[in-house]
């Protein structure tokens, strides 16, 4: 039983944001399910709303934790980077000084924390690498990249000082070698960990007819229309690839938020030809 006692774990998560988002939904399934195998998990955030947030968070399945929640989202609406990093800094300071040792610490997004957070020699860093920020933010004038130069730096710096990285797909592994060549050239392979999915939910009855979905935000960077593009295609395709499925009765259904208006959108797309 002293065995099996010592094979607990206590676990630190530390993320930006804990709102809604596909982050987050990984972020919150990974806490319950090391909750679910006896570890203690604590998840540590600069921001949590409880009017607006993943159940689970304030169900009691984890503790959650904020700190500096004052601090600025953005000043002016710009250097939301900046101010990310400096919350983050901010939970990760408060981790390191407020908490005793942690065995595993995992961290998401925003990686300018793990050197803070490797002052503790006896705790494991892992972070996780949903996608490169550098390649979501806009460079498109002298000024914005002349702001995001030392972010890329630093991002790309601190990455490799984790103990280990994941990346939720082998798509996401290959962008992460073509983007931080410095990492890559020096051997550091991040590993895949797919996002769970709850398989309780494919035991429902279903209907016959076949549907497609689509959850993003409205945004360009989440490319919807490679979804759509894609649905055209499906109806291009010759022989019988959807065997039993009738062609002319499937579609695909786009949800998401759209950010000016914050306000949820769903639209169905029937049958293109």
């Amino acid at each position: 039983m002293a065995k099996k006692a010592s094979s607990k774990l206590n676990i630190a998560v530390i993320h930006p944001d804990l709102g809604i988002g596909g982050a987050e939904r990984l972020i919150v399934d990974a806490a319950v399910e090391l909750a679910s195998h006896g570890h203690k998990v604590r998840v540590f955030t600069a921001h949590h709303d409880k009017n607006r947030c993943f159940e689970e968070t304030v169900s009691g399945s984890f503790p959650v934790t904020v700190y500096g929640a004052c601090l600025p989202r953005h000043i002016f609406y710009r250097l939301h980077a900046l101010c990310a990093y400096l919350r983050c800094l901010f939970v990760a300071l408060c981790v390191l000084v407020g908490w005793s040792s942690f065995d595993v610490i995992l961290v998401d997004q925003v990686s300018v924390v793990i050197p803070l957070l490797k002052l503790k020699k006896s705790t494991k860093v892992v972070f996780y690498c949903h996608f490169p920020d550098l390649l979501l933010a806009q460079h498109t004038t002298l000024l914005r990249r002349i702001y995001r130069k030392p972010i890329d730096f630093v991002e790309e710096i601190t990455t490799g000082m984790a103990d280990l990285i994941l990346v939720n797909s082998k798509f996401t592994a290959s962008t992460f070698a073509n983007t931080f060549k410095h990492l890559d050239a020096q051997g550091i392979r991040p590993a895949v960990l797919y996002p769970a999915v709850n398989v309780d939910q494919f035991d429902e009855p279903k209907s016959s007819k076949l549907n497609f979905l689509s959850i993003n935000r409205f945004e360009r960077k989440k490319n919807i229309d490679l979804a759509i593009s894609a649905f055209v295609m499906l109806h291009k395709l010759e022989g019988d690839v959807l065997q039993g499925c009738n062609l002319a009765e499937v579609s695909l259904t786009i949800a998401g938020k759209s950010l000016p208006s914050i306000c949820l959108r769903i639209c169905t797309i029937d049958a293109l030809y």
